[in-house]
């Protein structure tokens, strides 16, 4: 089988701003400034120096990664924010140059790796198409045999001849997804800008993907969606402080991704990274997310059914006259089991002014779900608009068989996914002695 992508020993170094020393006398200045020519020689020259990983200036978001692609494969590159997912694809993709190491790609490769990568936000959607093709290598008559396709997947036909700029960005994302899908390159490299797209375009990208992958194409992809993975990967590279840490079946890899973050989430209490993967506008944040039995002990783990809560720690920085706050509960795999919502129930919520913290509780009476590992990604929003906040990945929860439950083998992970009580009766029905 032939190799499309070979990595050796890839590294990708950035050198950080560090803080300049201001003396605050007039001895230290004019010291200073005497020094000076010999200070900004050695800068300049430290500049291209990457000696160390353990250089307090010089940070390394992918770090001597090596593995190999062939003809075909089907790759999934998870991660958690800042594991170095999106730096790899970028040097796979030739946007940026290495360090160190090397990345040879053998075929001609599409990418989508941000929100509108190669528009040019004055020129049409038609212009586009054109320009993006030519980017990766297309010559304009395989252009225009493709161009129906493009547009009619792509389902911006209505806005073909208006320029980019005034394009939403799920209009951007499913056009030049429809560019890079479309041209038939050998290798079709994705990044995580799917998730801007609706429930059925995705669900269109996933099948355009395993349908490119059918046609012997090689195809990379980067996502948070754990069912994605397992759907369309056969195989999956888990990334860790830029190092690779796992390859190997996609499964397996999703629950060694899974068991990393549980291990610092399942604490029951989590400070929200401003770095993390969310949805939010100028409105407010989610600051905080706990969980907490009924005596208000943080706790990730609880039993089959145990009640809980959940605490929504929520700043505003504009007013919100009604707010609707909700927790979706998923499974490991990313498979959604429910989702609780204040509007469902009616509940009024707010208003809420210009820096008020609200601390929003969820009173669980407990999940009927088999034991295992689940996830936590709370939400706010207004009354009859748009969620103002969503955060993903947010904090685990552990399941376990505890209780009046302790004693039975049979309830065990992976069996079932719901537990339910039922009322049972049994009638007795004796046959008359013959």
């Amino acid at each position: 089988m032939r190799t499309r992508i070979q990595v050796e020993g890839l590294a990708k170094a950035y050198r950080i701003g560090t803080e300049i020393q201001i003396e605050d006398s007039m001895i230290g200045s004019m010291v200073n400034f005497l020094k000076s020519p010999l200070s900004n020689f050695r800068r300049l020259r430290n500049q291209s120096r990457f000696d160390s990983f353990e250089d307090p200036d010089i940070i390394w978001p992918v770090r001597d990664i090596s593995f190999k692609v062939d003809d075909g494969e089907v790759v999934g590159v998870i991660g958690r924010n800042g594991a170095g997912k999106s730096t790899l694809l970028k040097l796979l993709s030739r946007i940026t140059d290495p360090t160190r190491g090397s990345a040879t790609i053998y075929g001609r490769v599409g990418s989508l790796l941000e929100v509108g990568t190669g528009f040019h936000p004055d020129l049409t959607g038609r212009e586009n198409i054109y320009l993006n093709g030519t980017i990766l290598g297309m010559k304009k008559r395989e252009i225009d045999e493709k161009f129906d396709e493009i547009v009619a997947f792509s389902d911006v036909a209505q806005f073909l001849d208006t320029p980019v700029k005034r394009y939403s960005s799920g209009m951007i994302v499913r056009l030049a997804f429809s560019v890079a899908a479309h041209l038939e390159p050998e290798i079709l490299i994705v990044d995580e800008v799917l998730a801007v797209g609706d429930a059925s375009f995705q669900k269109k990208c996933l099948g355009k993907m395993q349908n490119v992958a059918s046609h012997g194409r090689t195809v990379l992809f980067v996502s948070h969606n754990m069912a994605a993975i397992n759907q369309l990967c056969d195989r999956c590279l888990v990334l860790e402080k830029g190092r690779l840490i796992y390859d190997g079946e996609a499964t397996e890899g999703v629950d060694h991704y899974l068991k990393i973050g549980a291990a610092e989430t399942t604490c029951g209490a989590y400070q929200i990274d401003p770095a993390a993967a969310r949805r939010s506008d100028c409105k407010g944040q989610i600051t905080r997310i706990e969980l907490q039995d009924l005596d208000n002990g943080t706790s990730g783990s609880f039993g089959i059914g145990e009640p809980f809560q959940i605490r929504v720690h929520v700043t505003c920085y504009d007013r919100i006259s009604m707010a609707v706050v909700g927790a979706e509960i998923m499974a490991a795999n990313g498979t959604p089991m429910l989702n609780l919502r204040s509007d469902s129930q009616n509940i009024p919520l707010g208003p809420y002014s210009a820096g008020d913290e609200v601390i929003f509780t969820i009173q669980v009476p407990g999940l009927p779900l088999y034991p295992g590992l689940y996830r936590i990604d709370p939400w706010f929003g207004e009354r009859r608009g748009k969620r103002i906040d969503q955060i993903r990945d947010a904090v685990s929860l552990s399941l376990e068989v505890k209780g009046r439950l302790q004693a039975e083998h049979l309830i065990q992970p992976g069996r079932a996914i719901m537990l339910m009580d039922c009322e049972w009766t049994d009638a007795v029905v004796t046959k008359a002695n013959q």
